[in-house]
């Protein structure tokens, strides 16, 4: 597996803020015990941003002209999201060139709208990588799957009635944003009811993911977050670490380029499950 990983994702913190750097932190220090490809990312550009961002976004998150408690600003920030987006458009790019890959940096990037800083997400890393592959790779239609316990409203406000698009996502209903209700057009969506155990999850999974091959994607965009653990500090899902390890084995089983995106996870024991799911999605290959 590609890892795209910089030291630098862990330069700015909050106090008692979920989204802490020791997440990423100990997750690298766990799968550096594993056998992976490590590269370091390089920090995405204007034009790339802009393919999903309005301008005023760019303004908003270089200056922290914007109002979201949950998203401080720090003033190294806005080169800090750059570079986590631009990992996400490397992993992108090596799925369809070479092999699977996972950018592993924070901040996260699925709530983050069109224009509008929410969720502790600053840019959509993970749709600057989907329109980067759209606008400069050659393909027509790339399928997203979000199984972070937070619906990816960001997501879904850059892409709805995108005819080159299919996003699917699983989440937990009711919880913020409390989006993803019902699904619409190219935008369908799971919710789940707390306490949803591993079984039902990984039922609704596998119907999630028939969805998105029956769009024929030439590409599957993965945002990944670990945030339905039973032990996760703000959310209520039962799932455990051997869960992600089978939603891995069913990324690994994929026909086609496959990359992923890490966005929540904030129990301690974030390396594992995040171990347990690349160590899946590298069996099932």
């Amino acid at each position: 597996m590609v890892i795209y990983y910089s030291p630098r994702c862990l330069d700015y913190a909050a106090a008692g803020h979920p989204e802490r750097p020791a997440r990423v932190r100990e997750t690298v220090a766990r799968l550096r015990e594993q056998s992976h490809d490590w590269r370091e990312p390089v920090a995405c550009s204007d034009e790339q941003l802009l393919r999903v961002h309005h301008p005023r976004h760019l303004t908003a998150v270089r200056r922290g002209d914007y109002a979201d408690a949950d998203t401080p600003h720090f003033p190294q920030m806005d080169e800090l999201a750059r570079l986590a987006a631009g990992a996400a458009v490397q992993a992108a790019r090596t799925a369809v060139t070479d092999r699977p890959a996972f950018s592993l940096m924070r901040p996260p990037g699925h709530h983050a709208e069109r224009n509008r800083v929410m969720g502790f997400c600053y840019f959509n890393n993970l749709a600057v990588a989907v329109a980067e592959l759209l606008a400069s790779r050659g393909l027509e239609r790339v399928a997203i799957l979000d199984f972070d316990c937070h619906h990816g409203n960001g997501t879904e406000d850059i892409f709805r009635d995108d005819p080159r698009v299919r996003f699917v996502s699983l989440h937990q209903s009711p919880c913020y944003p409390g989006t993803g209700l019902v699904s619409r057009g190219n935008c369908f969506n799971f919710p789940l009811p707390p306490g949803t155990a591993p079984a039902e999850f990984l039922e609704s999974l596998d119907s999630a993911l028939d969805i998105a091959r029956e769009f024929a994607p030439q590409a599957l965009a993965v945002s990944a977050g670990f945030d339905m653990f039973h032990n996760d500090p703000i959310t209520e899902m039962a799932l455990d670490e051997a869960t992600f390890g089978e939603v891995g084995r069913a990324l690994g089983r994929w026909n086609g380029p496959v990359f992923g995106v890490l966005e929540g996870g904030y129990a301690e024991e974030l390396p594992e499950c995040v171990a347990a799911f690349l160590a899946g999605w590298e069996a099932a290959r």
